[in-house]
């Protein structure tokens, strides 16, 4: 029996070693993450120089689309300096004359062959460029977005410090409709403010999260955007290959509306994770070799995300554990019990720290609650991604 019980202790030991892995990056990232957050922020200079063209994909977003053009209006910057255009792509309601009617360019795409964002965002640059008009940087907003009124102005400002592409903090439009809502503001208060904010800290790159983009536009028009269900990791992955690096800026901000409920949010979630489970797998070795090869911090900082396994999976993991540690720490193996007892608690600092930052609403903190039910959810559909096969197509998001 104790031979047994060693071995099993043997065992549990193995599996806390490797989850420590990724919780010591994570609470590095946070130590990272607060002591750039008490860092001052340079003095804004006297007058905004850059151009902007602000691009929003739409497809059947008559809805929302109103009070995303209404949030730019509202923006702290001179109107002369930025125009709003829109691509009405392959839409079926009134998603164009309402967007003429806000004072946005908008241009009609009909595209049946090729379809989804990337391919919008690409014809959409092709028009601007034919034009003429005067672009020194673009930002790319999603349709069902709240822009907040200094987004510009910090993004200006960014850009005269001499920054090329930088992601602002994409975060959730209405935490308090549901409880799904206010988990998935937990998880984008980490996801998308403090794992950017640590990584910049340290040296690396934030990434792009698909909403809240700004780019240079030397920068920008030497890339476009792949037609995958994950154009913007891919579209990461090819800036960083490239020797470029995205900062972070936490002072501008977008919110997104989410689905109030998993069953909403399954088609959404299902395409998130199958992006980053495929471009994983494509992408880690060339970043590997990049930094090996270059001694460049960034791909190596670009891979190390990729290999983070889903909070969902280490939070399960690790209330695992204790649960099953507690038998051998009976049987006088406290040490594994004690050992994932401080694992689970270095992942509950991260996520509470990320909660702190972002000042998250009562809601947030009382859905946590439900997160073992999230977690129960979140479970299978990861694994479902890990064992499907072939391409998928883009499905909207309800709402």
């Amino acid at each position: 029996m104790n031979v047994w019980i060693s071995a099993l202790s043997f065992l549990f030991f193995g599996v806390e070693m490797v989850l420590a892995l990724p919780v010591v990056y994570l609470l590095v990232l946070t130590t990272a993450a607060l002591w750039h957050f008490n860092r001052r922020r340079p003095v804004t200079p006297a007058s905004p120089t850059t151009h902007f063209a602000i691009l929003i994909p739409a497809h059947n977003e008559e809805r929302l689309l109103p009070e995303t053009l209404a949030s730019l209006s509202a923006q702290h910057y001179p109107p002369a300096q930025f125009t709003a255009y829109v691509v009405a792509d392959n839409c079926t309601d009134q998603t164009a004359e309402i967007a003429r009617r806000a004072g946005a360019t908008v241009f009609e795409r009909f595209n049946t062959q090729q379809v989804g964002k990337g391919h919008a965002l690409n014809w959409l640059r092709e028009q601007i460029a034919a034009t003429g008009n005067r672009v020194n940087a673009y930002v790319v907003v999603d349709a069902d977005t709240l822009v907040a009124p200094d987004f510009l102005r910090a993004m200006d400002l960014r850009l005269q410090n001499g920054e090329r592409i930088v992601q602002g903090y994409y975060a959730v439009r209405d935490p308090a409709s549901s409880w799904g809502a206010a988990l998935r503001f937990a998880a984008l208060a980490v996801l998308h403010y403090l794992r950017p904010l640590g990584r910049v800290a340290l040296g690396g790159t934030a990434g792009l999260k698909g909403n809240g983009m700004c780019f240079r536009a030397e920068v920008y028009e030497r890339f476009p955007w792949s037609g995958s269900l994950t154009e913007d990791i891919e579209m990461h992955t090819a800036l960083v290959l490239t020797g470029e690096r995205v900062t972070f800026a936490p002072e501008a901000q977008v919110q997104a509306e989410m689905p109030g409920t998993l069953r909403d949010s399954q088609t959404q979630n299902e395409r998130w994770e199958r992006g980053r489970w495929e471009m994983a797998r494509a992408s880690v070795g060339p970043l590997l070799r990049q930094a090996f090869d270059t001694r460049r911090f960034a791909p190596l900082d670009a891979a190390t995300e990729h290999l983070i396994p889903p909070t969902a999976i280490l939070a399960a993991v690790l209330a695992f554990c204790p649960l099953a540690g507690a038998g051998l720490a009976w049987a006088g193996h406290a040490g594994v019990w004690w050992g994932a007892v401080a694992l689970g608690v270095g992942l509950a600092i991260y996520l509470l720290v990320g909660l702190w930052m972002v000042r998250a609403p009562g809601r947030v903190w009382l859905a946590l609650l439900y997160a073992p039910f999230y977690v129960a959810w979140k479970i299978p559909l990861l694994v479902g991604v890990v064992f499907s096969r072939g391409a998928q197509r883009w499905v909207r998001t309800q709402r």
